[in-house]
């Protein structure tokens, strides 16, 4: 017994967290190793002395003694995990959760206590930043569509601009919606870098989406648009719960001679498909009600041959939307919000090209 005990001394006074036992008078009787490097006092700068000076006041001391009777925290006479803060040597006011007990004589009386507390500093830090990353993640998201609706907005106003001037000289007009351009595009590289950051530099949409593409703002842009005449007449169904963005690639279609319709989630858009007519699906992944997964999932068992794309305004595909689409099957083209237009007709003629063949 006297082995056991003994060596049960030598792990407490090894352990890495802090383990502080006192007398029935609150006086420091033991103080680990673990305490001595998280709080900075020297043994013989504890022991012996009032338990007090390791908390950042009185008041908090007495509200861990009355934790320790209270039955609310694991029962009396015992806390479990209680969340408090010590005050180190330094002037550092460290968080800690305490597990600690009171200990009794052999008449059954108080006559001290023992606790282990844990630095939970790393912990809260770690924390901080998933809730960060969380944050991040969905900041992103948000920007996306407005700098998406923000480019279609310029696309439209050129395409003006380019049938008032008719053969007159709108190269000035055109170069600011050019700077337009390329001030969006560093905002959207600004915030892909935040989408990966906050991911922590994983990549996981790219490595299972295999064969499909992830287009971004690249490419070369002509100054005179011509629309290209197999979309003339296509119905093109608009899915996305936002609707600045539904309204502008639906007047970006459009102008491509398009026949659009718009939903605002995956149950709106199966109402829309039920009607009939429509040609391809052009999807957001994350949408309330009914999500991009849901609704190609249901195309796909009730219009097996109804093409549909996706789009996303996250880089980090945290719910495995994608992931589950492409696993069912889904191909074709993912697209990165922005959007670019000319990239977008492409994919459309090509995911409605073997219909119009025939």
């Amino acid at each position: 017994m006297s082995a056991t005990k003994e060596r049960l001394e030598q792990l407490i006074a090894r352990s890495t967290d802090i383990v502080v036992a006192t007398d029935r008078r609150g006086t420091v009787v033991s103080y680990n190793d673990g305490a001595s490097k998280i709080l900075g006092y020297k043994s013989e700068e504890v022991l012996g002395h009032f338990v007090g000076q390791l908390y950042p006041d009185l008041d908090e001391a007495k509200r861990v003694m009355t934790a320790m009777r209270s039955p609310a925290y694991g029962g009396a006479g015992i806390c479990e995990t209680f969340r408090t803060t010590f005050l180190a040597k330094s002037g550092e006011r460290i968080p800690v959760a305490i597990s600690g007990t009171l200990l009794y004589d052999g008449a059954g009386q108080e006559d001290g206590t023992i606790g282990f507390a844990k630095d939970l500093r790393e912990i809260l830090k770690k924390d901080q930043l998933a809730t960060c990353g969380e944050v991040a993640i969905g900041l992103s998201h948000e920007i996306r569509n407005p700098l998406a609706v923000i480019l279609n907005q310029a696309e439209l106003l050129e395409r003006d601009i380019e049938q008032l001037a008719g053969e007159s000289d709108c190269s000035v007009e055109t170069e600011r919606l050019d700077a337009i351009r390329r001030e969006v595009a560093r905002i959207a590289e600004a915030v892909e870098r935040l989408g990966q950051i906050a991911a922590g530099d994983r990549y996981e949409t790219i490595e299972y989406v295999g064969p499909t593409r992830m287009v971004d703002l690249g490419g070369g842009r002509a100054r005179r648009h011509v629309p290209d005449p197999r979309l003339e007449g296509v119905r093109v169904l608009v899915v996305d719960d936002d609707g600045g963005l539904r309204q502008t690639l639906a007047e970006i279609l459009e102008a491509e001679g398009c026949r659009v319709e718009t939903a605002a989630d995956g149950a709106l858009a199966l109402a829309e498909i039920e009607k009939g007519g429509i040609d391809v699906v052009l999807t957001d992944v994350v949408m309330p009600n009914m999500d991009g997964y849901e609704l190609f999932t249901t195309v796909r068992k009730r219009w097996p041959h109804l093409p549909i794309l996706m789009m996303t305004a996250f880089h980090y595909d945290k719910d495995h939307i994608i992931k589950r689409s492409r696993l069912e099957g889904l191909e074709g083209v993912i697209f990165k919000k922005p959007v670019d237009s000319e990239r977008l007709c492409a994919a459309l003629v090509e995911a409605t090209g073997a219909k119009r063949k025939g």
